[in-house]
């Protein structure tokens, strides 16, 4: 590749120059190609390992060309190459275009000047054209990093490289200094020390854990274990910041191997201001990635928002009367601000609110301020930017992309009458319970609000709850008047204490939409949900059917759910959100969880409420194999491990934690614990996140820690914690008693004692509150590596079990198979095929057909590991195999189909109860491949001896065939004609009228001559052929014993001369596939082959190293490119 040009001082050090004229050198790195240079193998081996170990632009091109003049001792690098054949075109360009034009300057200053110009000009010519702005925006030594890293593990141009880092590997108790390379898809390693390489390429979708950790025998190093290794890495520069990005590109890989996922390049992202060194376009996207996630979880907003940029500020609070100091962020939707100082103040501020924003007048002691004005009438005022102008400008431009909201955050009681569609009210539920009469549910539509007013005081129930309850409201009442109301509020660790104390009946819903981020998505898509349902609804679909089975056994013990109206409404949220997101559908305990939130919200705030819970704090909890659940049951293990390390070895002991985590989870308690106590539960839980749950979970484990280490079986335990959570009460509820149904584990004569919800609440806090959301999420993020790789070996081991009645393989095998088939399908998902990852790989399906690939995967595979190779007809049997597999014509063929074709277990005539016939030409094809199988066999001249017997054979009967067909079209004027072995017998070499079939007989000859793979042999003479022949005396050379070298031009000729040369096929001609079949079992030769179990597990060790051999081979292709041009 051509180079700004550079200078060099010493152009001999550690080089070897190749050629050269008056003008440039063509110069070689020591040690690379054959040898180690003029000095012997020592300098060589020296080079190689400086190369690897420092960080100079030679490590990556190994050749190079020095503009030099005659006067000057200062060299100019203009070109690179990482190949001879690179450099070399290079080379001759500058002779044929250059060299005859400064031949004629005078001056070499004005030599060098005219040739960097001309180089210069070349770049910036092929930086033009690119196409590609990922390497447009990296820099020049980074792209010839991402050259090396394909070039040395064999990888096409698709496989992006992410970042490089030097450091050491540890092989056994030797480091090996070397470079890491992180791509997107893979993790490699290469080091050369001493002549002695380590080359290392472990795909990320095979990492099982992932961790960073300091021992005496490795200091602060990554671990990277896989299936069957493990792999240490240490000595980084900045250890914490590559291990992220190896969390990151881990994280991607684990997501596609869960719902197909892929990564793609962000093109939205902005571009970098400056050149940044030695940082790729990618590592930019994986770091803004990064960013975006953690500032959407901090704030609980939408997937969609994209961080701008952050900067250091103050934030002026008026219920505090001081300057909170802090973090100001800028998306495209929102201005969100975090206090330094944890649970401090936190501020979300939605674009659709704001109504003015300037800058007021700076002062010594308010330095750069803006004020930001809302529609509500709130005031906030921002100080100490430091860059306030084009903060400013930021927001407006900002403000002008946003459209005009579709309604204000000012009341947001004021949604709840309104109707998501035309035919159905939206009304919440919790307040119907009340025996109110309504003249039609349109007037109960409007007048919802008054149903709450009346629906929450009842006359039988006690005082004190009710003035408790009165209480709360007023204490939120204060709090909003001094913090404000609705999603602009100021959110405090005071705010948290009012939600540890319970949250009103009557805010409870508002609440809840507000602190899960859900009120923001329903504001940014007014009227989507109505639009939804009518979608939805009247579809049938796997989801459907599911959600009608559960509709009437969600919270049937409630009076809202008694009644078609409440099922009709739970009917049409779990229908609106599985349309929505056909990827999670519909899954149990979506329909618990969806009843609740149905209590206190409209259908369209409960639909809201259910999409933040399924898509962003409870991800991946309720897809078809509730991985998240998992992953988090995993995270519980770990936490009651570390903080109750006694009960933690007895529960592992009785299998408990695993049983009990996920109903728990799940279900948020609402299905363990009564109702009115579960409820606070998740009024933590939408304020906190799932900390609040773990830290419950843990409390619950550590009341009940004597009894369950007394416990002897699962059963004891699971009926000790049942009816602990049975007996959590809540006494300040003002609802009406709702029974719970799992309180019939409860028994025993003793009642057992009563536990106070909010007792519970705050030993949690007291135990466990030291628990913080990101050590959370770092914890899952180690659970997740483990539990989807240990899924995709369940799916293997029922694969395999599914298929070990229809193969004809063993367990090994079939095992072996499986990984092969789903490294060439992930292999395609990201370096390119011709269907996209989600139609090759569902994981909805069942195990057997969740991965699929197309006709080229299925081609290398066979080329691979079917038992013959055919030669030039290999992909022509494999595509027609693959049409045949493909039974349902969709281009794709999973993993059952491609056993199938392996193992031959069915063939077309199995699945079509229907004759199959060929014709002469495909009969003539099916002679060339058969003769082809056996090209390396050691009994090859039996079994071509035997192939030429059956085809005389087939020949006969399809003559013999074409009589009988023709016998009823035509009359017989003549005598009969003799039998076909006579007349190829006598007619002779000239005889101007063939015999009949001859036409067959010529064109069978001219396949098996096509079919040689060596030249011709001396012709036998006649009576050897009569000796051999056997079965038939038919001619193709009076015989069919002959083998396939020993076949002639001049031979073919015999009995078919005049058909030589544009003969007509004769379409009357034709045999069955069983006439075929029966022919072949005739030679015993023939049914040996194809009976010898053939072995599998070479060839699939041989596809296993392509990899590797496609690294030695282009690790070596400069040393045959060395020895060519010598």
């Amino acid at each position: 590749m051509w180079i700004q040009p550079e200078e060099v001082l010493l152009a001999g050090a550690l080089w070897v120059s190749e050629r050269a004229n008056p003008f440039f050198v063509l110069q070689r790195r020591r040690g690379h190609g054959r040898g180690g240079g003029l000095s012997g193998e020592s300098p060589g081996l020296l080079v190689g390992t400086l190369d690897v170990v420092l960080d100079s632009s030679a490590r990556v091109a190994p050749y190079r060309i020095l503009l030099q003049t005659a006067d000057s001792q200062i060299y100019w690098n203009i070109a690179c190459g990482s190949s001879r054949k690179e450099i070399t075109e290079h080379w001759d360009w500058l002779e044929s275009n250059l060299l005859q034009t400064i031949s004629i300057f005078d001056n070499d200053e004005d030599i060098t000047t005219f040739v960097k110009g001309k180089i210069s000009g070349i770049i910036a010519e092929e930086n033009r054209l690119k196409q590609d702005e990922e390497q447009e925006e990296d820099s020049g030594k980074f792209r010839e990093a991402e050259l090396k890293m394909r070039k040395l593990f064999g990888m096409p141009n698709e496989e992006k490289l992410v970042n490089y880092y030097s450091c050491s590997y540890w092989k056994g108790r030797v480091p090996r200094q070397g470079w890491l390379y992180l791509s997107v898809n893979h993790l490699c390693f290469y080091s050369f020390l001493l002549g002695k390489e380590v080359t290392l390429v472990v795909p990320w979708t095979e990492v099982t854990q992932l961790e960073k950790n300091a021992t005496l025998l490795f200091p602060e190093s990554v671990r990277v274990s896989t299936r069957h290794t493990e792999h240490f890495f240490s000595v980084f520069l900045n250890i914490n910041d590559t291990f992220k990005l190896m969390e990151q590109l881990a994280n991607i890989a684990m997501r596609q191997l869960l719902d197909n996922e892929a990564f793609l390049a962000d093109r939205s992202l902005p571009k970098p201001c400056k050149t940044l060194k030695n940082v790729s376009a990618l590592k930019r996207d994986f770091d803004a990635r990064a960013k975006n996630e953690r500032y959407r979880a901090m704030f609980r907003l939408t997937q969609d928002e994209r961080l701008d940029g952050h900067t250091d500020c103050t934030l002026w609070t008026p219920f505090a009367k001081m300057h909170v100091v802090g973090q100001l962020f800028i998306s495209n939707n929102y201005i969100c601000f975090n206090s330094r100082e944890e649970d401090l103040c936190q501020l979300i501020i939605p674009l659709r609110e704001v109504s003015i924003v300037e800058k007021a007048d700076s002062s010594s002691v308010l330095p750069c301020p803006v004020s930001i004005s809302t529609k509500n009438k709130m005031n906030f005022l921002f100080a100490n930017l430091k860059d306030r102008d084009f903060l400013v400008q930021r927001i407006s431009d900002f403000l002008q992309r946003t459209p005009d909201s579709w309604t204000s955050d000012v009341s947001p009681l004021a949604l709840i009458g309104h109707s998501v569609c035309n035919s159905e009210p939206c009304f919440c539920l919790f307040f119907l319970i009340p025996p109110l009469t309504y003249s039609s549910p349109r007037h109960l539509s409007f007048q919802a609000s008054t149903v709450r007013v009346y629906g929450v005081m009842s006359e039988d129930r006690s005082f004190l709850p009710q003035m408790k309850e009165k209480m709360k409201e007023e204490s939120w009442n204060i709090h909003f008047s001094e913090f404000g109301r609705g999603v602009c509020m100021y959110r405090t660790s005071r705010t948290r204490d009012l939600v540890l104390n319970g949250i009103p009946e009557r805010l409870r819903g508002e609440l809840w939409l507000l602190f899960s981020g859900a009120q923001n998505e329903m504001a940014s898509h007014p009227g989507y949900y109505g639009d939804l349902v009518e979608q939805a609804m009247g579809l049938c679909s796997l989801a459907t059917e599911e959600i009608e089975r559960d509709l009437h056994r969600s919270m049937p013990e409630h009076r809202a759910f008694q009644n078609e109206m409440g099922i009709a409404a739970l009917r049409r949220v779990l229908t609106a959100y599985a349309h929505r997101n056909p990827g999670i559908g519909y899954c149990q305990a979506m329909n618990i969880v969806t009843s609740v939130l149905l209590l206190y919200c409209t259908e369209e705030e409960a639909f809201w409420l259910l999409v933040a819970l399924c898509e962003r704090m409870l991800p991946d909890y309720y897809n078809t194999r509730v991985v998240g659940a998992l992953v988090d049951q995993g995270v519980f293990e770990d936490l009651t491990r570390a903080f109750l390390p006694l009960l933690y070895e007895h529960m592992q002991d009785l299998g408990v934690i695993s049983t009990i985590s996920l109903s728990w989870f799940l279900t948020l308690f609402l299905s363990v614990m009564p109702f009115d106590s579960a409820v606070l539960l998740v009024d933590c839980f939408f304020y906190e996140g799932i900390k609040v749950i773990f830290q419950v979970a843990l409390a619950v484990l550590h009341d009940n820690m004597d009894a369950l280490l007394s416990c002897n079986d699962e059963g004891e335990a699971m009926t000790i914690l049942g009816r602990y959570l049975d007996n959590v009460v809540n006494k300040q509820t003002v609802s009406p008693p709702i029974p719970h149904l799992h309180a019939l584990l409860t028994s025993g004569d003793e009642p057992p004692p009563e536990i106070d919800v909010f007792d519970l609440i705050k030993s949690s806090y007291e135990r466990f509150g030291s628990l913080r959301s990101d050590v959370i999420e770092q914890m899952r993020f180690k659970q997740r590596l483990k539990v989807i790789q240990s899924l995709e070996d369940t799916a293997k081991r029922s694969v395999v079990r599914a298929m070990m009645t229809e193969s004809a393989f063993s367990i090994e095998e079939l095992e072996e198979l499986y990984c092969l088939f789903k490294s060439q399908h992930m292999t395609s998902c990201y370096w390119g095929s011709t269907s996209s990852a989600a139609e090759r790989h569902d994981p909805s399906l069942p195990y057997l057909e969740q991965y699929r690939i197309d006709p080229l995967q299925f081609s290398q595979l066979y080329a691979a590991l079917a038992p013959w190779t055919c030669g030039g007809h290999t992909s022509t049997l494999s595509a027609r195999l693959f049409r045949l597999l493909d039974q349902n014509q969709d281009g794709l063929v999973n993993f059952k189909e491609f056993i199938t074709g392996l193992s031959e277990s069915r063939s077309r005539a199995q699945r079509n109860p229907q004759t199959a016939c060929i014709l002469i030409e495909q009969f003539i094809e099916l002679c060339k491949t058969l003769y082809n199988l056996f090209g390396e066999e050691p009994l090859e001249q039996e079994l071509y001896h035997s192939i030429a017997t059956v085809a005389s054979l087939l020949l006969r009967i399809g003559e013999v065939g074409k009589k009988f067909t023709n016998g009823g079209k035509k009359t017989e004027t003549a005598a009969p004609a003799p039998p076909p072995a006579q007349t190829a017998s006598v007619s002779p070499l000239g005889e101007d009228e063939p015999a009949e079939g001859a036409s067959a007989e010529a064109q069978m000859c001219r396949a098996l001559a096509d079919a040689q793979l060596e030249p011709g042999a001396p012709q036998t003479s006649d009576e050897e052929i009569k000796d051999d022949t056997s079965v038939s005396s038919y001619s193709m050379v009076s015989s069919g014993s002959l083998p396939c070298e020993d076949i002639t031009d001049e031979a073919v000729l015999v009995g078919g001369s005049e058909q030589r040369r544009g003969s007509v096929l004769d379409v009357d001609w034709s045999i069955t596939f069983e006439q075929v079949l029966a022919s072949l079992l005739t030679e015993p030769p023939l049914v040996d082959f194809f009976e010898r179990k053939m072995d599998i597990q070479a060839k699939m060790a041989a596809c296993k190293a392509q990899r590797a051999v496609e690294r030695q081979t282009s690790s070596t292709s400069d040393h045959e490119l060395t020895q060519h041009s010598t």
